[in-house]
């Protein structure tokens, strides 16, 4: 199976120009290939968008510097534009599963930029360094050994102008013992997770950086547009985020791996996380929670230590049944955090009750 490893690099300020100058040829190479697209009655194949937004442009006077620098994140570029519109059309036919994707849109010069380097773009040189076509030997902060040879890297620069390198190697799945054959997952806001076993993890705090981001997002709309201050401001508040974000990451990551290496079988329950930020009160804690990403981790993770990864559906009753008698209940209050059984008369809490009815779901679809 494929995995990404990512490092961060600082490099050189020569090095930053000649990334900048890379990163804007593509830039142009997707969006004059997008705007041909649109304009076009038929889309065109990537071999020819190829030809006129690289070959041909570079020998006309409006984008002959497209030839300083090194083709070949030039044709990812288009090669990713013609993967973008494969997604959105089987989207749109019904082929692609999870929610639909949109139409491509147009790069911009203040969102995050990449460019990915192929075999014939980058090597591995002794000493640690990676070089990269027409961009010099860069250095990476080694966090882990590399498990294979990478088949490709991309060079990422943030918002908040922070570098990485990522590479795309194969790994192969772990055998390791588990602890116990089954849990359920059940997520929420307050409490980030309760697992059928009675632990619950808590999820770290963001109002203190949340405060801040809202502080200078206010100050942001009232600077006028392209002004210095607007732009230092701006990448103040892609700080914060980023700030925001890698908390969330660690702890994501620390907690999948946990409750992987434990369990041989994961059952989640499947949100519909697009329909309940509609809420104007919980919309922004949601969005902070995270689950659709901890959901990839451990689905990503289970693919790699070799466990059974189980989404039940949206639909099961796992809030109105007993999961000692199966006593049915009905619909019950968020308010209402403990429901005693009027079958068997047991006190149940609410989120605990709902994860081992998710694991007993999981469990049957596993065995069935």
């Amino acid at each position: 199976m494929k995995a990404r490893y990512q490092y961060r690099i600082y490099p050189t300020n020569q090095q930053r120009q000649s990334l900048a100058q890379l990163f804007g040829c593509v830039r142009v190479a997707w969006n004059d290939a997008l705007a041909l697209c649109k304009q076009s009655k038929k889309k065109p194949s990537s071999a020819e968008l190829q030809k006129v937004v690289i070959t041909g442009a570079k020998q006309s006077e409006e984008r002959a510097w497209l030839s300083e620098v090194s083709v070949v994140p030039l044709q990812q570029s288009v090669a990713d534009l013609e993967v973008a519109f494969k997604n959105f059309f089987n989207s749109c036919k019904g082929k692609r599963k999870g929610r639909k994707t949109g139409y491509p849109k147009f790069k911009k010069r203040t969102n995050n930029q990449s460019a990915r380097f192929t075999l014939r773009g980058f090597s591995l040189k002794e000493g640690g360094g990676v070089y990269l076509a027409k961009i010099g030997i860069v250095n990476p902060i080694w966090s882990r050994e590399l498990p294979s040879e990478p088949s490709s890297v991309t060079v990422i620069k943030d918002c908040a102008n922070r570098y990485f390198l990522s590479f795309v190697v194969e790994i192969e799945p772990v055998q390791a013992e588990t602890k116990n054959p089954s849990i359920g997952i059940d997520l929420g806001i307050k409490t980030f997770a309760v697992m059928s076993n009675g632990e619950k993890a808590q999820s770290p705090s963001y109002k203190k950086l949340d405060r801040k981001v809202r502080k200078l997002q206010r100050k942001l709309a009232r600077q006028p547009k392209d002004s210095k201050r607007r732009n230092v401001t701006r990448i103040k508040i892609a700080k914060l985020h980023n700030q925001i974000a890698d908390t969330r990451k660690d702890y994501l990551h620390k907690l999948s791996t946990k409750i992987v290496n434990e369990n041989q079988v994961i059952v989640l329950e499947d949100l519909n996380v697009s329909g309940m930020v509609k809420n104007r009160k919980l919309s922004r804690a949601i969005s902070q929670q995270g689950w659709y990403e901890f959901r990839t981790l451990c689905e990503a993770k289970s693919e790699k230590f070799d466990r059974e990864f189980k989404v039940i559906s949206r639909w099961e009753p796992t809030s109105q049944l007993c999961s000692d008698c199966g006593f049915k209940w009905g619909k019950i209050d968020l308010s209402i955090r403990s429901v005693l059984c009027l079958s068997c008369g047991t006190q149940q809490d609410r989120d605990e009750n709902a994860a081992r009815n998710i694991e007993k779901v999981g469990v049957r679809f596993v065995e069935t």
